[in-house]
């Protein structure tokens, strides 16, 4: 680890904050914004989730920018996105300017989703990508983490009917940041190897620290060069595989109800007979807790492995999931409601959360992989999507019902990782074709 290598976490990391907030930051303006634009269930759910149509959509096309420009090139423009978001938001005259923000901001979520793990994977060295590339979710739950305290500081002013806007508007000051560090960086070298500008490679290659630099390259260009040069598309009939994977890692992430629970997380505090304040210091124990354990499964990731992880956290998720349904359709135990939130946010945190990103990263080659990260990405928001959209009129009908879904899918999670999922821990990403078969 040196000052370029650690410069270059860092600031994928903040991209990863940045996706985190701006995910999370809705949960404490639901009730605002309902006010505001006298929202119904179902108009809620359209705004709540909008910005998660512009998520899949960013993360659906942000793959081939990236392969092309290279995925630091990329987030720069994605940086000034949020800024511009941000801005949109706090000064929204109406709710179709509010929603085409969040529809911007969920832009640079989704495209950040992709090329910043791809970057943190080309430049982290094999022994220890688990846990560099996990930076970037380790920064995504400090980043909801920070939206939670933001939203129950700014809850404290008594800002009255314009509260929301101040809670949006805080994100302004890490894009400004993350855009300004993005030029302290530089490209990847298997990016810059990949497209000829070999002498920048080899470059970059000391500066992050590799000891023989120009071994490090030949593996590169041997690899790049299996291909003739000519241009690799990502098809099922090559790359069947690791496409299955990333689908597979990705929606179960979502069938978790991870994002429902966090963007709702208030309004199922509410139904369970908690008020507001009380809520909003629940949702920072909630944030805190994600914090924690996605902090602990990264000293882990790279000595017990991945699909450890994952089948480690489907038991806790399907009971956690299961004693919360109970609870919310019998009305009772509500006491128990915060553990057993507080176990469902630890083993996601300990499994799906700290090893998504760093998965999909690590199954595709490299003249693929932004585009490859862009399948995961997408699959992952397109379920978002639907699942936000549906959550509150689910909850509206049975306040139990949808995690009686979500534990049930973390049961077939378990028994498809068991059986289906290889293990990637310490493989050098020129070597995972190989090792996991395509």
């Amino acid at each position: 680890m040196n000052s370029t290598l650690v410069r270059g976490i860092f600031v994928g990391g903040l991209a990863g904050l940045l996706f985190g907030f701006d995910t999370a930051v809705i949960a404490g303006t639901t009730q605002g914004l309902t006010q505001a634009f006298n929202l119904d269930p179902a108009t809620l759910g359209f705004t709540v989730s909008s910005a998660l149509w512009g998520t899949l959509a960013g993360a659906l096309f942000a793959g081939s920018p990236g392969d092309r420009f290279g995925a630091r090139n990329c987030l720069i423009a994605i940086a000034v996105m949020y800024i511009i978001s941000g801005i949109g938001c706090f000064l929204a005259p109406s709710l179709p300017i509010l929603i085409a923000s969040r529809i911007l901001g969920g832009l640079a979520i989704g495209a950040s989703s992709v090329l910043a793990p791809t970057y943190l994977a080309e430049i982290a060295p094999a022994k220890n990508r688990g846990a560099l590339v996990g930076m970037f979710q380790l920064n995504i739950v400090f980043g909801i983490l920070v939206a939670y305290l933001s939203n129950y500081l700014i809850g404290t002013l008594e800002l009255g009917d314009h509260e929301w806007r101040w809670k949006f508007g805080v994100t302004i000051v890490p894009s400004l940041i993350l855009w300004i560090f993005l030029y302290t960086i530089p490209n990847s070298p298997r990016w810059l190897a990949v497209k000829g500008r070999v002498d920048e490679a080899r470059s970059v290659l000391a500066r992050i620290g590799v000891a023989s630099p120009d071994v490090e390259l030949n593996q590169y260009l041997a690899k790049h060069e299996q291909h003739n040069g000519q241009k690799v598309r990502l098809s099922w009939k090559t790359y069947a595989k690791p496409m299955l994977l990333a689908i597979a890692i990705a929606g179960f992430n979502q069938l978790s109800g991870i994002n429902a629970i966090l963007y709702y997380l208030n309004d199922i505090f509410a139904a369970a007979g908690f008020e507001k304040v009380s809520a909003d210091l629940q949702s920072i124990i909630i944030g805190a807790t994600n914090l924690a354990f996605t902090l602990l499964a990264l000293t882990v990731i790279d000595r017990v492995g991945r699909k450890t992880l994952l089948l480690i956290g489907s038991v806790g998720l399907v009971i956690s999931l299961a004693a919360t349904a109970y609870i919310q359709l019998t009305g009772t135990y509500q006491g128990y409601l915060l553990w057993m939130l507080i176990l469902f946010i630890a083993s996601f945190a300990f499994s799906q959360g700290a090893v998504i990103w760093v998965y999909i990263s690590e199954i595709f080659p490299t003249e693929v992989r932004s585009r490859g990260q862009g399948l995961g990405s997408s699959t992952h928001w397109f379920m978002d999507a639907i699942i936000a959209t549906a959550f509150p009129l689910v909850a509206a009908y049975s306040k139990g019902l949808p995690f009686i879904f979500f534990a049930v899918a973390m049961l077939v999670q378990f028994f498809v990782v068991w059986k289906l999922f290889p293990e990637t821990k310490g493989v050098a990403l020129e070597d995972m074709e190989r090792s996991i078969g395509h």
